[in-house]
């Protein structure tokens, strides 16, 4: 199964690193690291940009902010490296932490870098050479639920990241920042989203009864699924986001990336997995084994599907932003923009048949 591995390729331009000083910073600081030095990147993503380090044989990952950043409370390397740190002992599907760095004088940034999970990660299409049947589609579906809902049941107490965010009024804060940030990266060509911001507002649950760790872009591409055994899911990926908060929005907003085979043509056009082939749950019978195992009640969840969607409108739209007033050459988000207006059409569906 090695040809459906992930693989790094060159740097792409203006994204390039100061491999040389890279290098002396990571050999002074990680025991044991040595030998040939290479960088390569990896092409996927869309927000923290991601290189792998080979030194000697051994393979690491280093995670830094995108070029063009101006917000550094929305890349905060340290709050990432610092949530794999107290998790890693806990939650068995995270990479190990390394190192940490604010000097910039190394990369022109802050960064970390982290151990490597070897695996298959897929994509908007499978991989040649990789194929599910409709029952292993169905347990890898089962595999991502249950996984998201184990790192939800952490006792973050127990590993000190009681301070790690603020659990109560979660939701308002939500839907209050999400609205403040879309409205200042709305482009000229962007919907503008006030009707599905207003009913957010006037539809909010009240907070969550068991607030956990919540990963926030939990996703098919960024788990990694074992080469052996690709319906067995080990490891978990881009902790950029993570915060405590309320469980059901963290599945909302994953939910909003999961396009099935029932949706609409637009909607699988824009899809970004393969969730749409024969045997991946759909939306509602994920919703359902998620309540079934929390044990939370709830009358509806439309409200949390329709802010996932409106929060991914709102991550590319951001994204779309950059690229828009030219911070960043990367040609893929160009098309961003179709998939905000996709997903204020869908979120609107929702909204009316209420």
């Amino acid at each position: 199964m090695k040809d459906v591995i992930d693989t790094p390729t060159k740097i792409r331009e203006g994204e390039e690193l100061d491999v040389s000083t890279l290098e002396t910073f990571l050999k002074d600081e990680i025991k044991g690291l040595s030998g040939p030095f290479d960088v390569k990147q990896f092409p996927s993503g869309f927000s923290n940009l991601t290189y792998q380090i080979t030194a000697g044989g051994r393979e690491l990952i280093l995670r830094r902010p995108p070029f063009g950043t101006k917000a550094k409370s929305a890349h905060d390397m340290g709050r990432e490296f610092n949530i794999l740190t107290a998790l890693y002992s806990v939650f068995p599907y995270c990479p190990k932490p390394y190192v940490y760095s604010e000097d910039e004088s190394i990369i022109g940034s802050s960064f970390y870098v982290m151990g490597k999970l070897q695996g298959i990660i897929l994509r908007k299409n499978l991989p040649k050479g990789l194929s599910f049947t409709p029952e292993e589609a169905r347990l890898l579906s089962q595999s991502s639920l249950d996984i998201q809902h184990q790192l939800h049941s952490v006792n973050y107490r127990s590993i000190g990241l009681e301070n790690f965010g603020k659990p109560q009024g979660y939701v308002r804060r939500q839907v209050e920042g999400w609205s403040k940030r879309y409205r200042n990266a709305r482009t000229a060509d962007a919907p503008d989203f006030e009707a599905v911001m207003a009913w957010l507002d006037t539809h909010q649950p009240p907070d969550c009864e068991k607030p956990g760790i919540i990963h926030n872009d939990y996703k098919l591409d960024n788990l990694v699924l074992d080469p052996e055994n690709p319906t067995k899911i080990v490891g978990v990926l881009d902790w950029e986001m993570a915060t405590l908060g309320d469980p059901l929005m963290d599945l909302g907003s994953s939910l909003a990336y999961w396009v099935q085979k029932s949706d609409s043509a637009e909607m699988i056009g824009m899809r970004s997995l393969p969730t749409h082939l024969d045997g991946f749950l759909a939306r509602e019978e994920l919703v359902e084994r998620y309540l079934e195992k929390s044990g939370l009640k709830i009358d509806s969840f439309d409200f949390y599907l329709v802010f996932g969607m409106f929060r991914l409108a709102g991550i590319a739209q951001q994204i779309y932003y950059r690229y828009f007033h030219g911070q960043t050459k990367d040609k893929r988000f160009a098309m961003l923009i179709f998939a905000v207006g996709i997903l204020e059409k869908e979120a609107k569906k929702i909204i009316l048949k209420r």
